[in-house]
């Protein structure tokens, strides 16, 4: 199974960021420089007690007027009942129970999904007890309290969270079958993509209940070979500001991409590639997915001979992190190359899974070093004994070394690219660890 997720929801000022960056610890500042995610991260993966999995901060409920309130409420709560397997709701023990909180509460209740109800801002516990108490009333469960600003409390709220997993949380699926995720910006047609797919191939279709996410998948069968296809369209919401409708975005990727072996980007041909697309190809990438790029629409562009070479120059700049992924130009409307897509994602697969003998790998490596030599640092140079495979999905590497701080980002990407020109592994990215041993060793 997938990486469980868990959402927090709650009023705004009530600490939801406070015990966001309390729960995800250090990992914010670790991950928070990959490409296209720099800005407005609102997702962590998190470890407790050998559990892995994804947060999600939801944003704020905002009652500001009465026509919108219960809409928006509505909304927030919806998004956190879709996507996540634990629901933690903060409430603030300062501002005591509020009329906002009963509402979300009752809605999170009818849900049926495990909700922690966690009362933030107990920064003595002997103080504030009586008031704790107060939000039973709620009727969802024993409040927990916690500070995210003091951290007190917070080992006891990820003890109730990891209860609620299901056993095997976080352990790999045995269905084979190969996890398509069509992901993208709302209206790039996603949806059209799916239909056009199930149309055009007669295929066999049933409705996969969608683990704990109340998701329904599209399995497509083509030559013999089934695929699961994971849509995110349809699941944003209509009249919203620019700023939520890609906060929406964003969590129902981050969901996706988390159960997916291959992500198609969906790029709209008609808007070019922007900053969005960096941000949810980012995803995809620092969870080393295999990775697409179909540029859809392609039907409504004027062309000339240079009109394909200009757009996907355009595309490698903003998406310059991951020159690996292939670029697909289709249209969902007349089919145009969609045929294509499979044979994409079957070669994506395999790449995925490639394994190289550690011999043929290091006669890679020593033919790499002599063409150009290690760096080196005031005099000490650095030294690559040997490299070996350890993990697919995505092929990650480990090269021993006699000084981690000799190896060089550049000197990485120089020996990727060895291997890249040796074994291809188009559609996915290559992870390398570097670890140090001695010489005599």
């Amino acid at each position: 199974m997938s990486k469980p997720i868990v959402a927090i929801v709650g009023r705004p000022n009530v600490g939801k960021s406070t015990l966001f960056n309390a729960l995800a610890g250090d990992k914010i500042s670790i991950v928070k420089d990959t490409p296209g995610v720099t800005r407005d991260r609102i997702y962590a993966d998190c470890t407790w007690l050998n559990y892995n999995f994804t947060l999600i901060d939801t944003g704020g409920i905002e009652p500001d007027t009465k026509d919108i309130i219960l809409s928006q409420m509505r909304e927030q709560a919806q998004i956190a009942i879709d996507t996540a397997d634990v629901i933690v709701f903060i409430t603030d023990v300062r501002q005591g129970l509020q009329d906002a909180d009963a509402k979300v509460a009752d809605m999170l209740r009818r849900s049926a999904k495990p909700v922690v109800l966690t009362v933030n801002k107990v920064d003595s516990f002997e103080k504030f007890q009586a008031d704790v108490y107060e939000f039973y009333n709620l009727g969802i469960g024993d409040p927990v309290p916690v500070s995210a600003a003091g951290r007190l409390g917070i080992g006891d709220l990820l003890d109730e969270v990891v209860r609620h997993f299901s056993a095997g949380a976080g352990e790999e699926e045995e269905d084979e079958r190969p996890r398509v995720a069509i992901v993208g910006k709302p209206n790039v047609g996603k949806s059209s993509i799916v239909n056009k797919l199930l149309g055009e191939n007669r295929v066999i279709v049933s409705d996969i209940a969608g683990t704990t996410r109340d998701a329904i998948d599209t399995v497509i069968k083509r030559n013999g070979r089934e695929y699961v296809f994971i849509d995110t369209a349809g699941l944003r919401r209509k009249n919203k500001i620019k700023e939520e409708l890609e906060r929406y975005s964003i969590i129902r990727t981050v969901t996706a991409v988390e159960r997916a072996d291959v992500v198609v980007l969906v790029i709209d041909a008609t808007e070019g590639v922007t900053e969005q697309d960096a941000k949810i190809a980012g995803i995809a990438h620092e969870r080393g997915k295999g990775m697409i790029i179909a540029v859809n629409k392609w039907d409504a562009i004027e062309k000339d001979n240079s009109t394909v070479n200009k757009f996907s120059a355009k595309i490698r700049e903003i998406l310059s992190f991951m020159p690996y992924a292939d670029i697909l130009y289709i249209s969902a409307l007349s089919g145009q190359r969609l045929p294509k897509l499979f044979d994409h994602i079957d070669v994506v697969i395999e790449n995925q899974n490639l394994r190289i003998a550690t011999g043929v790998l290091n006669e890679i490596l020593m033919e790499a070093l002599a063409l150009q030599q290690p760096p080196s640092d005031r005099g000490r140079r650095l030294k690559i004994f040997y490299m070996t495979q350890v993990a697919v999905k995505p092929p990650t590497f480990v090269l021993f070394v006699n000084d981690k701080e000799l190896m060089h980002f550049s000197y990485t990407r120089y020996l990727e690219n060895k291997i890249r020109s040796a074994f291809g592994f188009g559609g996915t990215s290559l992870r390398f660890i570097t670890r140090e041993r001695k010489e005599k060793e």
